[in-house]
């Protein structure tokens, strides 16, 4: 068994003490929809969510762990981190930008994965973070995504995933491509031995991880706005010669068409999966 680190409900503290540092620029932010100038202190009480035009910013996974979660959560590979499989060279090295990625984003990797209770519900909890190499999915994220899923079936607890990708990471070339199968036999294996799963699609989920474990789910739910999808929008019309609507790859195109259940609000989201939980443990005792 992998050793397991407790992360107890104050462990933004440490970034947000980095943040104040950094002077007047971590104190204010801009909402890019409405251009309203927002307290940061009064924004992070709002779940980054913009109290004028309620756009949704994206969130980093430790914020979004406290978000959601009861309080302690119990992390599980994190001792399992990035090489460089392809010896990767550009105008920095691949162990170069994965080091300013972690000491900018306070993350190991672009997943964190462990175990919490959810309005006194307990779940195996995975949690993307854009803010490491875009969330991409390189060998580490596959594999703890794996160990979560696993780990989540040894125990018979429901799985949630929160979803925040740009794709495959392309410094790990075909090795990353692979965790596409990789998390998906997961998934498979999990949800065949009767265990529930539910992503939740955060803004953006593109790429291998849209086409993998992210639509897999019993459930599916999506932050408003949120950009969802797989190729970008400017390749699929120079593909297919046509003009995509103007909400396309939106959370509320796909819910219009039926490829996700539901969108809700962050502020209203722990709730709403509290009650999926109460949902899921009613159908368990009625089997």
């Amino acid at each position: 068994m992998r050793e397991w680190r407790r992360v107890i409900g104050g462990s933004t503290e440490g970034r947000r003490e980095k943040e104040q540092q950094r002077g007047d620029a971590a104190l204010w932010s801009k909402c890019p929809k409405c251009g309203e100038v927002l307290y940061r202190r009064d924004l992070a009480a709002n779940l980054d969510v913009c109290t004028r035009c309620g756009y949704h910013f994206r969130m980093n996974a430790y914020d979004r762990i406290a978000s959601i979660a009861d309080g302690e959560f119990i992390e599980i590979g994190q001792d399992v981190v990035s090489s460089d499989p392809l010896g990767w060279s550009d105008k920095k090295t691949y162990p170069a930008k994965l080091g300013a990625d972690r000491e900018r984003s306070g993350v190991s990797e672009s997943v964190l994965c462990g175990f919490a209770t959810i309005g006194g519900f307990p779940v195996a909890l995975g949690v993307m973070d854009f803010h490491f190499r875009g969330g991409t999915m390189g060998r580490v994220a596959g594999e703890r995504i794996t160990l979560l899923l696993e780990e989540a079936e040894r125990r018979k607890l429901p799985c949630v995933i929160f979803a925040a990708s740009g794709g495959a990471r392309m410094e790990e070339g075909m090795v990353a491509l692979i965790q596409l199968a990789k998390t998906t036999a997961a998934v498979a294996r999990f949800m065949e031995a009767g265990n529930f799963f539910m992503t939740v699609l955060t803004d953006p989920t593109t790429g291998g991880v849209s086409a993998s474990f992210a639509f897999q789910a019993d459930v599916i739910v999506a932050e408003p706005k949120a950009m969802i999808g797989f190729a970008g929008r400017r390749v699929i019309e120079q593909t297919i010669r046509q003009r995509l609507p103007d909400q396309f790859q939106t959370a509320e195109f796909l819910l219009e068409k039926g490829a996700i259940d539901m969108v809700v609000d962050r502020r209203s989201l722990k709730d709403t999966l509290v009650r999926l939980l109460e949902y899921t443990r009613h159908d368990t005792k009625a089997r």
